[in-house]
């Protein structure tokens, strides 16, 4: 079987890519069920941050949300890749979104931080978990009623759940660096809390980086790119994320300016 299987994989080129996941797809029925399994490893991450937020391991808890979100990120490349969507799995990937990127980072800000504000610092909690909740019920009747011959858009609709998690928790990778309690202050964190969860609901269109086409002469630049951003992330974790998340955050009016100008030319 591994003979046959490396005979018909052939190479690994982009030419040859298609092959490549057709080959693993026959070969390797366990493919249809990875999709999934990534999906459940997301869920099982994010929800772990809960426990490590009531033991008071913040940077535990930060890791495991941004776990989650790197399972998120593969589970429907994977599903892609496999030619395994399904409506189970989009269903599945909406509800463990909801927990990691809605619950999960919901209560460790809380806990960090607004629960000095007692009732308030819970309603504020709350209304990000409802407003995360409305944003997945939506991207999934969108999902559904788009058409799957049109070309894919590259703007999503509102704020992505896994970056209002990721921006949430933008306070407490400040406090991590100049080790202050001045980050924890409830009225900033309920602040930033309710602007992101004001941003999912919206209409505001946001960059679609899973859609975004690179051109080809720029692609070994954005490799080499990548690679930096990668050695910067090893040697400097939480600088790196607070720069990346505010040079995205800055991106929103761009990108929201971008997709007019496009509608107008339309």
């Amino acid at each position: 079987m591994a003979q046959k299987f490396v005979a018909r994989m052939g190479g690994l080129g982009k030419k040859n890519f298609g092959r490549t996941a057709a080959a693993l797809r026959e070969d390797f029925p366990f493919g249809k069920f990875l999709p999934n399994g990534l999906t459940l490893l997301g869920l099982c991450s994010g929800t772990t941050a809960i426990p490590f937020a009531f033991a008071g391991q913040w940077k535990a808890a930060v890791i495991a949300i941004l776990f989650a979100a790197m399972f998120d990120a593969l589970d429907g490349r994977v599903a892609r890749l496999f030619h395994v969507d399904s409506a189970f799995g989009a269903q599945l990937d909406s509800l463990a979104d909801l927990v990691s990127f809605g619950i999960a980072p919901g209560l460790v800000v809380y806990l960090w931080s607004l629960h000095h504000a007692q009732s308030a610092g819970w309603a504020v909690a709350l209304i990000y978990c409802a407003c995360c909740a409305i944003r997945l019920a939506r991207f999934n009747v969108e999902a559904a009623e788009r058409d799957p011959l049109a070309p894919p858009d590259p703007h999503f609709t509102g704020l992505p759940t896994p970056a209002a998690a990721c921006l949430i928790l933008l306070p407490m990778l400040m406090g991590f660096q100049f080790h202050t309690q001045v980050f924890a202050n409830p009225l900033l964190n309920a602040f930033v809390m309710g602007v992101m969860s004001l941003l999912m609901v919206s209409r505001i269109p946001t960059l679609s980086v899973k859609h975004l086409h690179i051109p080809k002469a720029m692609r070994p630049g954005i490799a080499g790119f990548v690679g930096l951003l990668l050695c910067s992330a090893v040697l400097w974790p939480w600088a790196t994320m607070t720069t990346a998340l505010l040079i995205y955050l800055a991106m929103i009016p761009v990108s929201a300016f971008s997709h007019v100008n496009e509608d107008d030319d339309n």
